[in-house]
């Protein structure tokens, strides 16, 4: 029987690796439009300017080819897979810390949780994630490699930490929302349905478009404080020239890509390791009855 921190570790990464390969394509047209085309150049560029999903799209496919929707890729799944595995792992385990004798949770306890797992893994992975985002947006770059030695040449080990403060800022009310909104919209379900994988994936939906709605501002700011385009190096000076500059809704750049991409992907993620877990108490109980079966199967010899 494989040991439940083994199972959930696992889980997560592979959750979080199959959900960030499918929506990639997603993911790099949300980052463009969140910068503005960042470092590039041409049609790329013009597209992310106007702010069009589809344009956006296009314009990578029809200048880059389609394998340029997963540049970056590599370096996101070695950032996601430790990073999934990580935030789910550690949100069940401090679950367990929390919860009272019955095993319940109140509201609070469910969103310090979720807290505590998003910031846990942000701090181990944001290197890989700056590393990502980087390829994501320079034409220049075409390896890891290349752009670490690039991030190492303009600030050294403190280029890889750019945005951390407020991604801290925005991670841990975004995970307290969707985790929590994912746990307290499944138990509206019955018994039978919520171990279901249509049951998870809708749930995931709408856990991530809560959370996504609170806390997307401070994605974006993060985003731009990566690439050093904001007017200032705080969150609250970067917020304000950004909203100066293009109004509130400069603050959601890129925030239908990121609903398209983020909806399913949380869905599948969040649906893939409740799946897991399902699976691996319904094994845990046929264990256990096999050896109950063992022991008095012994003890009538």
């Amino acid at each position: 029987m494989v040991p439940r921190p083994i199972m959930l570790f696992t889980a997560g990464a592979v959750a979080g690796g199959v959900g960030k390969t499918l929506t990639a394509p997603l993911e790099r047209a949300k980052i463009l439009l969140q910068v503005r085309g960042g470092l590039q150049q041409g049609a790329v560029a013009a597209a992310a300017q106007q702010g069009s999903l589809l344009k956006s799209l296009n314009s990578i496919a029809r200048t880059e080819g389609i394998l340029a929707f997963w540049k970056g890729n590599t370096a996101q799944l070695a950032r996601i897979i430790p990073y999934s595995a990580a935030q789910l792992c550690s949100n069940e385990v401090f679950k367990g810390i929390m919860a009272d004798e019955d095993g319940n949770l109140t509201l609070p306890k469910r969103l310090m949780c979720g807290a505590l797992a998003g910031a846990f893994a942000t701090v181990t992975t944001y290197p890989l994630d700056t590393i990502r985002m980087r390829m994501a947006v320079d034409p220049t770059v075409r390896s890891m490699g290349q752009t670490v030695a690039v991030l190492l040449k303009e600030g050294g080990v403190k280029s890889f930490y750019r945005g951390v403060v407020p991604t801290l800022a925005g991670i841990a009310p975004y995970m307290a929302i969707e985790l929590a909104t994912y746990d307290l919209v499944k138990q509206k379900f019955p018994q039978e349905h919520r171990t279901k994988p249509h049951t998870g994936f809708l749930c995931g939906n709408i856990a991530a478009l809560c959370a996504s709605l609170c806390c997307y501002p401070l994605d974006t700011v993060r985003r731009r404080i990566q690439l050093q385009m904001a007017a200032g190096t705080t969150v609250s000076s970067a917020m304000r020239g950004i909203v100066q500059e293009e109004g509130v809704q400069g603050l959601y750049r890129g925030f239908v890509a990121n609903a398209v991409k983020n909806l399913p992907n949380k869905g599948i993620r969040l649906s893939i390791f409740d799946a897991a877990k399902a699976a691996h108490a319904a094994g845990k109980i046929a264990y256990e009855e096999e050896l109950q079966l063992a022991a008095e199967s012994e003890a009538r010899k």
